[in-house]
């Protein structure tokens, strides 16, 4: 137990890193962000784009491409959208777009298969591969069937850690599932093959209920590992008792009020929302996500997915001073707006959302339209 989510990943940096004698390679993802300590901000590419002082990753951290589907190197929607702009993905096409998805899948896999053989070819090793199960950060990117399966196999098989960031997206906020590690297997559930199970888990923000409370959770091997190098690992506020009666209590709302479920119902909902104001509404590129984790990319053309940034951080702001809602800008662009509501979120909630959000797209952007040029983004 901690009381910070950024102390969680720097333990499992640590413990990756002293697991074996020798120098150690992290593979981790563009646009990720793990946390602001030394040792997290080096596998947190977003940050060096973001700022001035760290413009690359550290020697022993690898980076590969985000698995977005939608404007990535392997995208999959733009190529629906060109061909069918706002229309439902039903029939021959939503088979179209689940083959897609899969060879997307396969292509964003292979930069992590490509890495761990051109690692250990130089004589080094890889000691993890770091992922949040659904990257806010970078937008709202959940990864594609099967992409997680197959990094993981091949970060296994030369001697890996799979160390699974589930600091946002934790504790069934994305509807369909507790973890979000858990997302991109089998839409159906029908599973024939044994789930994947990280190493290491990292927990925090929703843990505590805004109480400072997270948490590493690891096999009995790793801790002992951790532990038999002899340096005491301890906290001055770890495991308060104030923050764990905080954690359980909030464990115990979670299941006794259905709260996953709710999140899954009411994130359908929203999405169901959002497609029928994507019918109507130019500017919206894509919806994306699960259960109350949701991002809705802006675009100003859905051929060429110009980003519209400054229209982005005007919507934000109108919702907040006009409407009283709170959202957040995300995605390397800062065109995505990111919604992440409380678990207790409900339908009507939802509706009056969507309904103030068609409003600040109808009625307050067109009054500014031609203005926002050289905006600056709206902090979040």
């Amino acid at each position: 137990m901690v009381q910070q989510s950024s102390r969680c990943s720097t333990m499992s940096d640590d413990k990756l890193q002293n697991e074996k004698g020798r120098k150690n390679h992290v593979i981790t993802i563009d646009h990720a962000y793990h946390g602001h300590t030394l040792a997290t901000l080096d596998v947190s590419p977003y940050k060096h784009r973001q700022g001035k002082e760290m413009e690359n990753c550290p020697d022993y951290v690898t980076r590969v491409p985000c698995p977005d589907i939608y404007r990535g190197v392997h995208s999959v929607k733009k190529i629906v959208h060109q061909s069918a702009p706002g229309v439902d993905l039903k029939g021959g096409m939503e088979q179209q777009y689940r083959k897609r998805e899969i060879e997307a899948a396969e292509k964003y896999a292979s930069y992590v298969e490509l890495e761990c053989e051109k690692i250990t070819s130089q004589g080094n090793s890889v000691s993890a591969f770091l992922m949040e199960g659904g990257m806010s950060v970078a937008g709202v990117i959940l990864p594609p069937k099967s992409y997680l399966r197959r990094c993981v196999s091949a970060v296994r098989k030369v001697g890996g850690l799979y160390i699974a960031d589930e600091v946002q997206t934790g504790f069934g906020r994305l509807g369909k599932c507790m973890w979000a590690f858990q997302y991109s297997e089998d839409n159906d559930g029908a599973l024939d093959y044994e789930t994947i199970i990280p190493d290491i888990v990292t927990v925090g923000k929703p843990f505590g209920n805004g109480m400072p409370l997270a948490a590493v959770i690891t096999t009995p091997c790793i801790a002992y590992t951790f532990e038999s190098l002899g340096v005491e690992y301890f906290n001055t506020f770890a495991g308060s008792p104030v923050c764990t009666a905080a954690g359980l209590s909030m464990l115990h709302v979670l299941s006794s009020e259905h709260l996953q479920v709710n999140a899954f119902d009411v994130g359908n909902h929203l999405v169901e929302l959002f497609r029928e104001l994507e019918h109507r509404n130019e500017w919206i590129g894509d919806i994306r996500g699960s259960g109350l984790f949701l991002g809705v990319e802006l675009v100003r053309d859905r051929t060429t997915l110009e980003p519209a940034t400054e229209e982005t951080s005007f919507l934000c702001s109108v919702l907040k001073d006009r409407y009283k809602i709170l959202t957040s800008i995300d995605g390397p662009h800062e065109n995505v707006i990111v919604v992440k509501p409380p678990m207790v979120f409900t339908r009507k909630d939802a509706e009056l959302f969507v309904s103030s959000f068609e409003k600040a797209l109808v009625e307050d952007l067109p009054v500014v339209a031609g203005q926002l040029r050289g905006l600056g983004r709206t902090p979040t």
